[in-house]
């Protein structure tokens, strides 16, 4: 029988999922570009596999939003890897699940691996298969398709969604009844609109400096000949997260339920039923900001001390309003300074924006930077090389500018926000960082 589907609301928006099996541990599958959380139940080999990964964990299986029984959401608005982020850490609140080991596939890999960056006290450990780092050709990442190549899928998608896709690349070990199966479950997981715009959005997926921050028990597994995601990214991914253990398995099936897909549960299950409880984390992967009020000792003399402390005042407040209600937390404030963190670099970015707003109001102008990466938790602080660079990030900022550093423009890649190149800047202590002006929320 199919589990029952509840929903659980993420930011406005349905999350459809179910709840499977009643293990030790919580364990939530995180499915590639699009799913469909009942028709999985009709693809034997998915089932199967579904009903193995149950016995188990008590197995937590979502559609991310705008695919399957999720909502949909807007083709010219595609939801960020942030939003999906969102999305797990819901349904998790949903059903109760403080801790859960973190099983993404193909796409659904990148977003799992920012999850446990960002939320390492609620990831026991880490599973990916047929993923990426990123998904278009660089020097440095040669295996990922070129441009014209990407956009050579996006035209195949669109003419073709509608009548049926040759899926023989995606699982070239299906006969073609099997095929024709998985044709037909692709087609009722997304609307051709949704489908395009989805794989657009993950067209721009870049994680690769999230990998270094993982701390969490991992495992990437690949086969050797996939022939959508190449056996070298998965290489990639394992040798840059501390720890990690790369496993190859022959075939060329992206599809991990398929060709051999018990080898692959037999890999999840030794992962996971042989973690023991992790200590507590004191590295977390954070969008770090740092604000300042612009030529704050002219606007002393102008008001004397009594004034300017009474504005500084309305100045503070105004900050924390925006922070609670970006979920950013405070973490120092220094005479006219703010230092905050948050969970996701887009919401770190609207919230400066509306800091920056809320202060032109009182007459003050601020300049503002940002920066993601690893920082180490001291008490309620945070320290490490990423505050630093997000302190010289700040220093660069004229009057009213909100400027980031290239990894933040990368994370938040999809989402509707537009940026300035402003070129390579040397950092002190840091080295060279290319940096970009938010021009546009």
């Amino acid at each position: 029988m199919v589990p029952e589907t509840r929903y659980a609301k993420s930011g406005g928006v349905n999350i459809a999922y179910q709840v499977v099996g009643d293990g030790p541990f919580d364990l939530v599958y995180v499915p590639g570009w699009v799913s469909h959380v009942e028709l999985a139940w009709e693809l034997p080999d998915l089932a199967r596999g579904f009903e193995r990964l149950a016995s188990i964990s008590r197995l937590i299986l979502f559609d991310k939003r705008g695919t399957g029984m999720s909502d949909p959401v807007p083709a010219d608005e595609p939801p960020t890897l942030e939003q999906r982020m969102d999305d797990v850490r819901t349904v998790m609140d949903a059903v109760r699940s403080e801790r859960a080991a973190i099983f993404g596939a193909s796409e659904g890999g990148n977003m799992s691996m920012l999850f446990a960056a960002t939320y390492p006290e609620r990831t026991i450990a880490l599973c990916t298969f047929g993923s990426t780092a990123k998904r278009i050709r660089s020097p440095e990442y040669p295996w990922a398709p070129s441009w014209e190549e990407r956009l050579e899928a996006f035209d195949h998608v669109e003419q073709l969604w509608t009548t049926g896709i040759d899926w023989e690349d995606v699982a070239p070990s299906l006969d073609p009844a099997g095929l024709a199966e998985l044709s037909r479950y692709y087609r009722r997981c997304a609307s051709p609109g949704a489908a395009l715009a989805l794989m657009k959005m993950n067209t721009q997926i870049d994680v690769r400096d999230v990998l270094p921050t993982i701390s969490v028990p991992t495992v990437v597994m690949h086969r050797t000949d996939d022939r959508d995601a190449n056996v070298e990214e998965g290489k990639y991914i394992a040798a840059h997260i501390p720890g990690a253990r790369f496993v190859e398995f022959p075939g060329a099936d992206h599809s991990w339920w398929t060709e051999g897909g018990e080898a692959i549960l037999d890999e999840i299950e030794e992962l996971l039923t042989g973690v023991r409880p992790a200590p507590e984390p004191n590295r977390v992967l954070a969008t770090v900001l740092f604000t300042d009020i612009v030529e704050s000792t002219q606007r002393i003399r102008e008001l004397g001390d009594h004034r300017w402390t009474e504005l500084l005042a309305r100045h503070h407040a105004a900050v924390r309003r925006e922070l609670e209600r970006f979920r950013g937390r405070e973490v120092d404030t220094a005479g006219d300074s703010f230092l905050a963190t948050f969970d996701g670099p887009a919401r770190a970015i609207r919230c400066t924006l509306a800091i920056r707003d809320a202060v032109r109001g009182l007459g003050l102008e601020l300049r503002a930077g940002l920066h993601t990466g690893e920082c180490e938790l001291l008490g309620e602080k945070v320290a490490g090389i990423a505050v630093h660079t997000g302190a010289r990030v700040s220093a660069l900022a004229g009057p009213g500018e909100v400027l980031v550093s290239a990894t933040v423009r990368d994370l938040v890649s999809g989402s509707s926000i537009v940026f300035e190149d402003r070129g390579e800047h040397a950092l002190k202590g840091v080295g060279e960082r290319r940096i970009y002006a938010v021009s546009d929320a």
